[in-house]
């Protein structure tokens, strides 16, 4: 059983959730909250597997999701964070991600009426792994690939399928499986990706995921704070 808090200020999104997921027999609700300061308290008394929170609520409506997990990371390294977020801004999926990408989580709020695409992010989470929503790799994707001579225009269509599952925090075997690949074939690929793009070897899944959100963001200029409101 997978032991989660949720933080939403909205009341009724927060009702809902808590009844969608009592259709989900391997997750189980066991605290909701409204705020950060009182997600950072349920968090110290409960130690939940898994947080999903809002990426804005009280007290300044900003940034408090990002700032949980940052704050999880730090004192509670072993519970993962699944962010609700309803901007498709790489910005800030990149912010959640910078300081690593396991056990964590980044879904546009349009996943919560289909509770299993959020109950699947928070099982990923829950299991180290990292999941990103494919918005916002289409979002990094375009802004990268609009640039003359962009190091993603020397990657071959397959490459491309690769790296889109990369991405979304799949391990060798699991894009193996849904490209109808052999996962020599998967790591052959992705040694091939990773060297076009200038990323060096990195131990895991994850930190690869992180890496290539990081190379495909920059020089992008990052999105305009306007689209974000």
């Amino acid at each position: 059983m997978i032991r989660i808090v949720i933080a939403e200020d909205s009341a009724l999104l927060r009702d809902g959730m808590l009844r969608l997921f009592e259709r989900v027999a391997d997750i189980e609700v066991v605290g909701a909250c409204g705020d950060l300061p009182k997600l950072l308290e349920l968090v110290q008394t409960l130690q939940p597997d898994v947080v999903l929170t809002d990426i804005r609520m009280p007290p300044t409506g900003t940034d408090e999701g990002i700032q949980a997990a940052r704050e999880i990371r730090a004192n509670h390294p072993t519970v993962g964070v699944v962010v609700l977020s309803q901007y498709a801004s790489p910005s800030y999926a990149l912010a959640l991600f910078e300081d690593g990408s396991d056990r964590r989580g980044y879904l546009l709020k349009d996943r919560v009426s289909d509770v299993e695409d959020v109950a699947d992010a928070i099982r990923a989470v829950a299991e180290g792994r990292s999941m990103i929503d494919p918005k916002v790799i289409d979002e990094l994707v375009t802004a990268r690939s609009r640039r003359v001579a962009s190091p993603i225009e020397m990657l071959t269509p397959r490459e491309r399928e690769i790296l889109a599952e990369i991405a979304t925090g799949k391990s060798n075997a699991a894009i193996a499986a849904a490209l109808y690949l052999s996962e020599r074939a998967v790591e052959k690929h992705s040694n091939s990706i990773f060297a076009k793009l200038g990323i060096g070897a990195e131990p895991d899944v994850n930190r690869r995921v992180t890496a290539v959100l990081v190379y495909l963001s920059s020089e992008s200029g990052g999105p305009n704070r306007s689209d974000e409101t």
